[in-house]
């Protein structure tokens, strides 16, 4: 099985092109910490990321996902973030990466779980707020620097892909994985 990670700043459109993968018939697993923002929101707690097991968590739902989705029969699998994420997000939010996270990140890389080049979406240029997404555009500027940073010191290469239409992006992504 190939495993792809599709990563970007918040605002970059990874979830339309994630959707668009879905409809080409590839299997997708979806981003855990919007996931865990919806359930943190059902229990009445508006500060997603306040708590200090909010890093565990999120990195624990990505690893269950990853190992869950090894079962599937799929050939290639496109992943909404990575632990390598999550590890820009601690770094974004100031804080040290925890034990969980830092095992889980050398696991990943020690067991090679992900494909070496990344599909890193460039910002469109907008932000479009949401009840997951609660970043300026100037903020989510900054958040991709830390993950380009994150993933270029965890050794993987980094493949742009520039704003344009969704179809224009599915057919560089493809070609980026060699698909």
């Amino acid at each position: 099985m190939r495993r792809f990670i599709l990563t970007g700043a918040p605002g970059a459109g990874k979830t339309a092109l994630l959707r668009r993968f879905e409809a080409a018939g590839y299997a997708v697993v979806e981003e855990a910490a919007t996931d865990l923002i919806a359930l943190t929101t059902a229990r009445g707690h508006q500060q997603h990321w306040d708590g200090p097991d909010a890093i565990d968590n999120l990195v624990a739902l990505q690893r269950a996902r990853q190992i869950r989705a090894d079962y599937w029969p799929d050939d290639v699998v496109i992943f909404d973030r990575s632990p390598i994420c999550t590890w820009a997000l601690a770094e974004f939010m100031g804080r040290a990466p925890s034990p969980g996270l830092v095992a889980e990140c050398e696991r990943i890389v020690a067991e090679g779980v992900y494909e070496p080049r990344v599909l890193l979406l460039d910002l469109l240029g907008f932000i479009t707020p949401t009840e997951a997404r609660r970043i300026t555009l100037a903020d989510s500027q900054a958040f991709e620097a830390v993950h380009v940073a994150a993933y270029e010191r965890f050794g993987f290469e980094l493949i742009r892909i520039p704003p344009a239409d969704v179809e224009t992006r599915f057919a560089a992504a493809l070609a980026a994985m060699g698909l």
